[in-house]
């Protein structure tokens, strides 16, 4: 009989979804401010998820339908899986990449910077904070402290300085995702199986992104936004604003 894991997988990712609204509203209040602040002075807001699958949660949220025009997601050509995957896990591993992005893309002092990162340890997430902070930068990080905390200080991901991401940012979205991503266990498997970092990242994310446009509305602003290209009208709404952000987004 089929659909058994199907279900058990729809009840997790809900109750998952349910306790960051629940947990994190807060949270994504005071990013919703700093986000808000940037746009309201017509600042570029940039996303790096530095990791193979952390690179979707910075795509999440750029040249998106509904999204911020002002994101510009940091698009890492080392960590992306299309240049391999094995390839993508050890420059996340590899000590000062992360800082050598941060600066090609020019970030500087009162510049607001998302890092996304399930696990939050790794050498490419902690080198970007890192740098992030030493060049005046105010980050967001979108990020599981629980994977971080009961990840042990002597296991090969980490960055050498052991540090979190949760404990290097101005505000932490918690992610909650448990040691391993994976949440599903199916019969006597070692390995369990499922996912689930894609959704409370895209959730986390999403919510920041439509919690900031209602401050900006509620406040009599109208800030541009993505519609899609595939909806009637699309594209000529967004050409309206495309000259204003082509030469300011790297990846647009």
């Amino acid at each position: 009989m089929t659909g058994k894991l199907m279900t058990q997988y729809l009840e997790k990712v809900t109750e998952h979804i349910r306790l960051l609204h629940d947990e994190e509203q807060e949270a994504i209040g005071k990013a919703a401010r700093m986000v808000a602040d940037r746009i309201k002075q017509d600042k570029i807001v940039y996303a790096f998820g530095p990791g193979g699958h952390s690179n979707l949660a910075s795509q999440e949220i750029f040249f998106r339908a509904g999204g911020l025009m002002h994101i510009s997601a940091i698009l890492d050509e080392g960590t992306l899986l299309s240049n391999g995957a094995l390839r993508s896990m050890a420059t996340e591993r590899l000590p000062g990449h992360g800082s050598i992005v941060i600066e090609d893309y020019g970030l500087r002092e009162g510049d607001l910077l998302i890092i996304i990162n399930a696990y939050g340890i790794n050498s490419a997430t902690i080198d970007a904070a890192l740098e992030a902070k030493k060049r005046g930068v105010r980050t967001i990080g979108v990020t599981s402290v629980r994977h971080a905390t009961e990840t042990p200080e002597d296991h090969v991901a980490r960055h050498p300085s052991k540090h979190n991401l949760h404990d290097l940012v101005d505000v932490v979205l918690d992610s909650k995702v448990p040691v391993g991503d994976a949440i599903l266990q199916v019969g006597d498997l070692e390995q369990r199986v499922a996912a689930i970092s894609t959704f409370a990242n895209a959730y986390l994310l999403n919510s920041l992104v439509a919690e900031t446009i209602g401050l900006l509305a509620a406040e009599g602003m109208h800030p541009p936004i993505w519609m899609s290209g595939n909806a009637t009208g699309g594209d000529e709404s967004n050409a309206r604003f495309i000259s204003k952000f082509k030469d300011r987004i790297k990846k647009l």
